[in-house]
């Protein structure tokens, strides 16, 4: 009887993944600010509410035990604009969470590995007398240009605006600033390892493919095994 019950679990839950993802024209789709064609939710979602100030363009997918959260709880009045836009043809990875309270926006085509933090608030550290939760979090806005690639378990924290066609390496902390465009940014904190300039190509150069690093060195890159 457990075998059977067993069994009769992993096949409904099998089924669930397969077919209980959020699909554009669905119930659920239509709580969204917007949800474009041919976009899914994969099942199952961790947590995700504030969907009026969420926008999700064609061509999009998100991946499960997704957080996507716009406000503090569910039912609050958020004003006007969407808090989340991302963009047509991103892929966002599973277990990855994008937390909004004042705006969060991802380009065309950015795709993340899985277990990436978006956030737009942060706690402070004012008061060194009061405990840091309960000290009032700062907002500042986040953007990710189109094209971008955020690897495996990185975290975007508020103020951070990366430019068109960046790569953030696995596991970087990617603080308040300006990346230029064509950046690979690695590192807690993050910083720009490695650049594209017109007319000049890679600063530093790409390493050749074969070649083996030099005993030592530190190649900015990122691989993208680990992204």
């Amino acid at each position: 009887m457990a075998r059977l019950l067993s069994w009769m679990v992993r096949a409904v839950w099998s089924w669930s993944r397969r077919h209980a993802d959020v699909r554009a024209g669905s119930r659920a789709a239509r709580r969204f600010a917007a949800f474009g064609p041919g976009t899914s939710i994969a099942f199952p979602p961790a947590t995700i509410f504030g969907e009026p100030w969420i926008e999700l363009g064609a061509h999009t997918l998100i991946g499960g035990d997704i957080t996507l959260s716009a406000g503090f709880v569910p039912g609050l009045d958020l004003g006007p604009r969407p808090l989340i836009r991302i963009g047509d043809g991103c892929a966002i990875g599973r277990g990855s969470h994008v937390v909004a309270h004042t705006s969060i926006e991802l380009g065309d085509y950015v795709y993340t590995g899985p277990h990436v933090y978006i956030t737009d608030q942060n706690h402070v550290y004012r008061d060194p007398d009061t405990p840091i939760g309960l000290q009032w979090p700062a907002d500042a806005p986040v953007r990710i240009g189109s094209g971008s690639w955020i690897g495996a378990n990185a975290v975007i924290l508020p103020g951070a605006r990366i430019g068109r066609n960046c790569v953030v390496a696995a596991s970087t902390v990617v603080r308040a600033g300006e990346y230029p465009d064509h950046s690979v940014i690695a590192g807690v904190p993050g910083r720009v390892v490695r650049r594209y300039r017109p007319g000049t190509g890679w600063v530093p150069p790409l390493r050749d493919a074969g070649a083996e690093p030099a005993a030592g060195a530190v190649d900015g890159s990122p691989d993208p095994a680990d992204a």
